[in-house]
């Protein structure tokens, strides 16, 4: 028996993985030899591969020049060149970019632009930023204030101001028909009546993801939902924040998931896909107007050490010309319908998924005790962790988190890389089913005492 490693590492849990050895492509291996897919691109990163030679080479070249270049002393080529590209991508009128480090940087600098923002035009009552429950905005305190996941927040609730919530469109869970306008506009109109309950002239800003991630699992909004949510904001003359942390960078066909609606917000942020897991790195992209206001009104009172740095950027671009030279938003596309029928399938086999949702390459399936209410599954049974283990025993890498606000319910994401072929789709559904088996079996004498499955 091996004796276990010591480690003066610690992140979350008493939890201890294998050591990483290599990895490439879409798979990973450790010290021992074992083989895992990365069935989640980590934490929904890697999109287009581990160890793309291209990108490494990028990086090289960059190193032989320069690491580290503050921005106060010097402007850097990687960095200017990434920012017209990233502006070049944007929505129209989305021409400035603030680098930033990861997703929580990113959205703790669009809430502070926007206050300084309202500030400079003279709008100074207006501080309130409305989000959605559940969600997930990033761990720093301002972007935890506006995060919809109770055993997360909880905690910090006595260091955080508070924010007010909207519920997000779960429409698979209130029997409402996700394709029918009217369903959009029944969520949507839950921020116009947030609005005028804490009164419009105190409200700054919405933030929503275009598509839910690890909160709320690849949830897709009805139709219309992020039209009227635009023309809500517009009227009340609230800036519309768009959470592309996990969206941004191709993941669901398209390089920003709100295009998909053909709405542009006034900030997005992206993180995560952006730089691929390559480099840390993240976006602040914003309107024109609003970064003028408040560049002329003394400056921008916010900033990071590695804002910018030229090595990140140089990563960021590589990994950008690669989606485009490879065709991956295409990929992503065409792959995850593949999959998402795959996944659908399942339904039919196993009583306990309740629900398969997503775009692109950004899916997840919900389990639940009853399909017809959609009851989730016992609490203690910790469903969540149990198949996610499972999974890892059979070499499968896959997402999980608690479904109704980090409280109960159970989904998982399943988001591989967007170079996945339909070959590895096959892979993946193999290895998933056979894990899927195993927790059927582990779950079903419990679940017949409790008169479930």
């Amino acid at each position: 028996m091996k004796k276990a490693r010591q480690s003066h590492l610690f992140y979350q849990s008493h939890g201890r993985r294998p050591v990483l050895d290599q990895a490439r492509g879409i798979y990973m291996w450790d010290v021992d030899g074992n083989r895992f897919l990365d069935g989640s691109s980590g934490a929904m990163v890697c999109n287009i591969g581990h160890s793309n030679e291209t990108v490494l080479e990028a990086m090289r070249r960059q190193m032989d020049k320069s690491t580290f270049g503050y921005r106060l002393h010097f402007e850097t080529e990687p960095a200017e060149l990434l920012a017209s590209k990233v502006a070049a991508l944007s929505p129209e009128g989305l021409d400035k970019v603030f680098f930033v480090s990861g997703g929580s940087e990113a959205v703790e600098s669009a809430i502070k632009l926007a206050r300084q923002y309202a500030l400079s035009i003279g709008q100074g009552k207006r501080w309130k930023v409305i989000s959605r429950f559940p969600s997930y905005h990033g761990c720093t305190l301002g972007a935890l204030a506006l995060t919809g996941y109770t055993s997360l927040t909880q905690p910090f609730d006595p260091m955080m101001q508070e924010m007010p919530k909207i519920p997000a469109p779960t429409a698979y869970l209130d029997g409402r028909d996700p394709d029918d306008p009217a369903t959009g506009r029944y969520y949507a109109d839950m921020l116009e009546t947030c609005i005028q309950e804490e009164g419009p002239e105190s409200v700054l800003a919405f933030i929503v993801e275009p598509i839910g991630g690890a909160s709320s699992g690849a949830l897709v909004p009805p139709a219309g939902y992020m039209e009227r949510i635009r023309e809500i904001c517009t009227e009340y003359n609230i800036l519309l924040i768009h959470d592309e942390v996990m969206t941004g960078g191709g993941r669901t066909g398209r390089f920003f998931a709100g295009e998909h609606w053909g709405v542009s917000p006034d900030i997005l942020v992206f993180s995560k896909g952006f730089s691929a897991g390559y480099a840390p790195l993240g976006a602040m992209v914003a309107h024109n107007d609003i970064v003028d206001a408040v560049l002329a009104d003394g400056g921008f009172l916010h900033g990071f050490t590695y804002a910018g740095n030229p090595l990140a950027c140089s990563a960021g671009l590589a990994v950008i010309e690669q989606i485009e030279a490879q065709g991956l938003l295409a990929n992503a596309e065409k792959v995850g319908d593949i999959l998402k029928h795959h996944l659908s399938g399942l339904m039919e086999r196993y009583s306990f998924i309740g629900d398969v949702r997503g775009m692109g390459l950004l899916l997840a399936f919900e389990l639940v005790s009853d399909r017809e209410t959609m009851q989730p599954l016992p609490r203690e049974i910790s469903a969540f962790n149990r198949l996610v283990e499972i999974a890892y025993s059979n070499g499968l890498i896959i997402y999980s988190r608690r479904t109704r606000g980090g409280l109960e319910g159970d989904h998982f994401l399943v988001c591989p890389p967007m170079i996945t072929s339909e070959s590895q789709v096959e892979e993946i559904m193999a290895l998933l089913v056979k894990s899927l088996d195993t927790f059927e079996r582990e779950v079903a004498p419990y679940m017949k005492k409790q008169g479930g499955l």
